[in-house]
């Protein structure tokens, strides 16, 4: 059956990998892209089937006309970054916290009573357990975590309040093609795999034994891709990630095996707010959404760094 679905934040790396998964494996679904290209870009959605509109999500007027008419609402439009929620945590609020609201509100108004959000890992903070479990208590680090927390929370309040259909998917590093690494808040792989590329040092903050479940970027469009699907809601947040550890030392031991060379490393100080560990319980999303591909950690670089080495060929 034919949807029509609106994608916040749709432009931007993960947003526009679902883009493309749902044009591939949902051709006749309408697809509609939210995004103030903030972060995300206009080029990575050359070539895909949607309508995008440039705007953002704190533009209510401009957040109606968009919503107005579709089935499900995805939404991924944020200020993702822990560093730049130090920096500016009134900005993180704004964008993550009122315009999660704004988006609630406006499928609430135009009754699509479907919506799914975007949490993170981060919201785990201090917790010390691992793996860490959906039931497991929180206690943010940053400002960006708490916003996340507040996104979380306010799909879980529409769907006791409302009666709306929610789901909040927590995030665990996730990473792939088009993710950007040109900006001062880019992620540690994006930022590896391009100093490597480029032949300048790979900058750790810490000493590298910090650990993180990294997750494939199609893994993640297939969740999105079922949930929307199977209309998926539940009533607290679901990680969305496979158990994997590993620390920021062996990630560039792993990248300096696909590239068959040594790589130079730099260390600096740890950065406030960065969580030293994680790593998801994935019992719950595989009780949900068991048929959810995983990819190892070497699959997932080596798709990454081939995707880094065409877009500089490109531009070359």
């Amino acid at each position: 059956m034919a949807r029509k679905i609106l994608i916040t934040g749709g432009a931007g790396f993960i947003g526009s990998n679902l883009v493309d998964f749902l044009n591939s494996h949902a051709p006749d679904w309408d697809i509609r892209v939210l995004d103030d290209l903030s972060t995300g870009k206009e080029s990575n959605l050359k070539g895909a089937q949607c309508d995008l509109t440039v705007g953002s999500i704190l533009d209510q007027p401009l957040l109606a006309k968009v919503t107005e008419g579709v089935d499900h609402i995805v939404h991924l439009g944020a200020i993702g970054s822990v560093p730049r929620s130090v920096s500016a945590p009134r900005a993180t609020h704004d964008a993550n916290v009122t315009g999660t609201l704004n988006v609630l509100e406006a499928a609430r108004e135009f009754s699509v009573n479907h919506v799914i959000v975007a949490s993170s890992s981060s919201v785990y903070g201090s917790n010390p357990g691992l793996p860490r479990n959906e039931l497991d208590w929180t206690r943010p680090l940053s400002p960006y975590a708490v916003s996340k927390q507040a996104t979380e929370a306010y799909a879980n309040a529409y769907f006791s309040a409302y009666g709306m259909s929610t789901v909040a998917f927590r995030f665990f590093n996730v990473y792939g093609p088009r993710q950007r690494a040109d900006h001062p808040y880019a992620a540690v792989i994006p930022k590896f795999v391009a100093a490597a590329l480029s032949g300048t040092p790979l900058l750790i903050h810490g000493d590298g034994t910090q650990t993180r479940d990294f997750t494939y970027v199609d893994s993640v469009c297939e969740a999105l891709h079922r949930a929307i699907a199977n209309r998926m809601r539940y009533e607290h947040p679901i990680n969305l990630a496979f158990g994997s550890k590993i620390n920021l030392l062996d990630l560039i031991e792993q990248i300096e095996q696909i590239l068959g060379r040594a790589l130079a490393v730099e260390h600096t100080e740890s950065r406030t707010g960065d969580v030293k560990e994680s790593q998801a319980n994935s019992s719950l999303l595989d009780r949900l959404l068991p048929e959810i591909s995983q990819f190892s950690t070497t699959e997932g670089l080596r798709a990454t760094i081939r995707w880094f080495q065409s877009d500089a060929s490109a531009d070359d």
